[in-house]
């Protein structure tokens, strides 16, 4: 192992310097090199503790993909390596472990039955929540200081709060909006709705209404044949995130505070009747009920749809696709999801790191350490960029370079956390498609649907209820 080498104050040099020494050991025992203070003074005296952590692929390097070495790992073998160097309470070693995102669940529930879980994991909130409900991970809350609510927007915090405490230290995020073909805005006409380049548009809902109709009547056939104004579908679970947020266009807040289901009201069937007049007035794609996210995805950058969903991977991809002659180029602009009262609704999956209950006082304690440290490090924050960062700090110091890091950081003010943490969230995302689809084949009227799914949604919700160890 290399010696310790002291971080410079140039974050890229620093950076690079430990990640030659995290890349220095064997490339596939999966323990960084400089995780130990062994050959320090304080070594000898110190206890020695082991943990893991555990993540599914976010990104390549520490601060770039492109760094020499650069693997899904680099980020967590540097950030072990500068913790180790200054913790003063055990002699830590910290291994580090990639797992997919299709084995993640099997293995948690495998190592959870044999009482042998990792002791951090870094994942998206979205797919850990139900953890939270299990009793499997270790609150949080303690680790949350006022530097970091002021820096991190309330928002955030909403989407890693279960009950009454946090139980996922947010460090990225990414956003979903609207996608728009600003090109088919321009050929019908609607060129004074277009946003900037690197600006989130806000619509009134008003004003998305005229968007739809001047796409509809007014876009060039000959130049955009079997194209529609915007997305719908409800094939299966998939992007039901931006269907959550259609059923609040109207104010409805879905959940109580208790995490029940309450969009059986005039605000909720409203919505529900937007989205079927939107259906059946040829606004959208037809045949919905059998459209996945993935075919209206498709559709749009075929330029068939001139209003679709995104968040911020897609939207890349969708630039990367342009770029290498994949997808058709066009000037692909983002917007916000509308409301009847003005403010734009938005929404986003946070990721971050959890700790898991492992019985081990000492492991229990180095995890939520070394969550805390990787996750207020000045320095190691920065690698939030590889994202979208949830600190305003790091959004700002990079704006310049990613000048929607800025637009996502004013649309914070304006989230909602769109699982409302509620426990079976998982099983919920069942229930919403095939309402759906009732509706749009008009088997269901908009307040039918509303009314099923708010029936069958609680019932899923109050079993979970019951092993939840949350739920009140």
């Amino acid at each position: 192992m290399q010696k310790k080498r002291t971080w410079q104050a140039s974050i890229v040099l620093a950076l690079s310097l430990a990640l030659a020494t995290g890349c220095s050991g064997n490339a596939g025992d999966n323990e960084p090199a400089g995780a130990s203070n062994s050959g320090s003074g304080d070594a000898v005296s110190k206890e020695n503790v082991e943990i893991s952590v555990w993540l599914t692929p976010q990104w390549k390097g520490v601060l770039e993909a492109t760094e020499e070495g650069a693997d899904y790992d680099s980020f967590f073998k540097v950030a072990a390596e500068k913790f180790t160097e200054q913790y003063d309470k055990y002699n830590a070693k910290i291994n580090v472990q990639v797992v997919a995102g299709d084995q993640r669940d099997e293995l948690l529930n495998v190592n959870l039955s044999g009482g042998t879980p990792p002791d951090i994991f870094f994942e998206s909130v979205f797919a850990m929540g139900d953890y939270a409900h299990r009793g499997a991970l270790l609150p949080l809350t303690d680790l949350v200081d006022d530097a970091a609510r002021s820096d991190i927007a309330k928002g955030y915090w909403d989407n890693v709060t279960f009950g009454d405490d946090v139980y996922f230290y947010p460090f990225s995020h990414n956003p979903g909006t609207f996608a728009y073909n600003a090109d088919m805005f321009k050929a019908a006409g609607l060129e004074s709705f277009i946003g900037g380049e690197t600006e989130i548009k806000t619509w009134t809902l008003a004003e998305y209404e005229q968007i739809l109709d001047g796409l509809k009547n007014n876009l060039p056939k000959d130049r955009y044949s079997n194209a529609y104004p915007m997305a719908l579908y409800a094939l299966n679970n998939q992007g039901d995130t931006w269907n959550l947020a259609y059923l609040r266009m109207f104010g409805n807040p879905f959940f109580d505070e208790n995490g029940n289901i309450v969009l059986n009201d005039e605000r909720g069937v409203k919505a529900a009747e937007w989205m079927k007049k939107m259906y059946d007035n040829g606004y959208t794609n037809p045949g919905a009920e059998s459209v996945s996210s993935n075919d209206a995805n498709a559709m749009f950058q075929n330029q068939q749809l001139a209003i679709s969903f995104t968040n911020a991977v897609l939207f890349n991809n969708a630039k990367a696709d342009m770029e290498s002659g994949k997808a058709p180029k066009f000037d692909i602009r983002l917007a916000n999801i509308p409301s009847e009262g003005g403010d734009p609704l938005t929404f986003t999956y946070v990721v971050g790191a959890s700790a898991f209950k492992t019985g081990d006082a000492k492991r229990e304690e180095t995890a939520k350490d070394f969550i805390k440290f990787f996750s207020t490090d000045p320095e190691l924050v920065k690698s939030s960029k590889n994202s979208v960062p949830v600190r305003s700090s790091v959004a700002n110091e990079y704006k310049d370079q990613y000048p929607f890091f800025a637009a996502y950081d004013k649309n914070a003010a304006y989230m909602f956390a769109f699982t409302g943490n509620v426990p079976g969230y998982s099983e919920l995302r069942q229930v919403l498609f095939p309402e759906l689809q009732a509706l749009y084949i008009g088997e269901k009227t908009a307040a039918e649907a509303v009314s099923s799914y708010q029936t069958n949604g609680n019932a899923v919700i109050a079993k979970a209820k019951e092993n939840s160890t949350l739920a009140k």
